[in-house]
């Protein structure tokens, strides 16, 4: 193995790992997308850059998520970001923002 596939192995990993974390702390978003970016290198490097790109837009996301996060403007983060609790709001037509700090829908 040489030294560019364990680095895009090790970027990977992390992504994988951050993801799995992210809810327990908007610090393991901002590590994924640090590991999206160094993915995004990787493909780059690789001469892969549709893969590439694809990690670079999911690095993008992933900041604009943890700016969100950590600036106050998602209350309730682990909750936001539980997909169970946004498939839930699709299916009630809900907002699913992942800053909404509506409560539950009123039944009328």
């Amino acid at each position: 193995m040489d030294s560019l596939t364990v680095f895009g192995a090790a970027s990977v990993s992390i992504m994988l790992l951050c993801s799995a974390l992210e809810a327990r702390s908007p610090w393991f978003v901002l590590a994924f997308a640090g590991a999206c970016l160094a993915s995004s290198a990787y493909g780059f490097l690789q001469g892969a850059w549709p893969f590439g790109v694809v990690e670079a837009i999911w690095s993008a996301v992933a900041l604009r998520r943890w700016w969100l996060v950590s600036s106050g403007s998602c209350a309730g983060y682990p909750r936001s970001l539980d997909p169970d609790l946004r498939a839930s709001r699709r299916a009630m037509r809900v907002p699913t923002d992942p800053c909404s700090s509506g409560g539950p829908p009123r039944v009328s």
